[in-house]
């Protein structure tokens, strides 16, 4: 069975919302451009609009609900000509002239560029009650979370850089910071290791792995933690657990199409937000191993939005000149 087309071709679509997609579609939009952004038929609007209050969003002094932001993003794209569809690409075709996104339907859209900005998931645990205490202790994110644990004692999970400079951060609100590491010795650089050992307020449960993640009146009521080697366990009161073990880009769609890194980022040229596939720019978690934060997403949501922009100027200006 064929797939249906449908009967236009767009300047551009965006794939996935979130901070990256939804600025790529106000800018694509206010150039009149007419963008077509898919967002997911579940998690619409990214990472967060799982999040309760964001502090560090400019333009908010008194702080923004993670579902507000992206709603006004949104609303602010919509408002100036974006298209917003909440349902997921299930494949996509970006080798030739004119690209192709196929939905969960089966309808094929085309468009002569695309932005992606699908981002990236947190890995999890995998335990009980580990999604439903998301923003009520725990978390995935210090430097957005951190201020709320003034003076707790908290958890931190991981044994690399991330974790180290999660648990340092932490440090700054936190009573106390326990890295609880599976394995003897962590992985994390040399300089990130010395920084830890070196805070009094960092302590380490090494060989040491998560069993048990206990819920009280909806809140983190703490953890339990298992001996890798024993298999002994013993209860840790803590009120906040902060989990560092990394982070899957979700690129799937766009194996085998798109050059990706060994950890399976989209490479692009940076500056810009060019892929190695003419006319294909990425923005947001989906490239960047770095900061993941919603203001630096944003900003190269923008950026992908302007390198579109000039792509398709550049193609128009090629067109002209071959019909002289």
């Amino acid at each position: 069975m064929t797939d249906p087309l449908t009967g236009d071709v767009r300047e551009v679509i965006v794939i996935g919302s979130g901070p990256a997609g939804y600025t790529a579609a106000l800018y694509t939009a206010r150039a009149q451009l007419e963008p077509l952004l898919f967002g997911s038929s579940i998690f619409v609007g990214g990472s967060l609009t799982t999040t309760t209050e964001v502090e560090n969003f400019p333009g908010f002094p008194e702080g923004v609900d993670g579902p507000v932001l992206m709603e006004n993003m949104r609303a602010q794209a919509e408002h100036f000509g974006a298209e917003m569809i909440d349902d997921d690409i299930v494949s996509v075709d970006l080798t030739g002239e004119i690209k192709e996104v196929t939905d969960s339907e089966g309808t094929v859209h085309r468009a002569k560029s695309v932005i992606i900005a699908t981002g990236s998931g947190y890995r999890k645990l995998g335990l009980p009650h580990e999604d439903e205490l998301f923003g009520r202790g725990v978390s995935w994110c210090a430097t957005c979370d951190g201020f709320f644990f003034r003076d707790r004692d908290i958890v931190v999970v991981g044994g690399g850089d991330t974790a180290m400079e999660e648990a340092t951060f932490l440090t700054r609100f936190a009573r106390s910071v326990t890295v609880v590491h599976r394995r003897s010795a962590l992985r994390a650089s040399k300089v990130m290791q010395n920084r830890a050992f070196a805070d009094d307020k960092i302590s380490f449960a090494f060989d040491s792995e998560i069993a048990e993640i206990k819920a009280e009146n909806g809140m983190l009521g703490g953890v339990v933690l298992r001996d890798t080697v024993t298999g002994e366990t013993r209860a840790l009161d803590v009120t906040g657990l902060f989990i560092a073990i990394g982070h899957d880009p979700r690129t799937e769609l766009f194996t085998g199409q798109i050059d990706l890194d060994d950890e399976g980022y989209i490479k692009v040229e940076a500056p810009s937000t060019r892929t190695n596939v003419p006319g294909v720019f990425a923005a947001g978690d989906v490239v960047d191993h770095t900061y993941r934060q919603a203001i630096t997403a944003a900003g190269t949501g923008a950026a992908a939005a302007l390198d579109a922009e000039r792509y398709l100027a550049a193609a128009t200006d090629r067109a002209e000149a071959a019909r002289v």
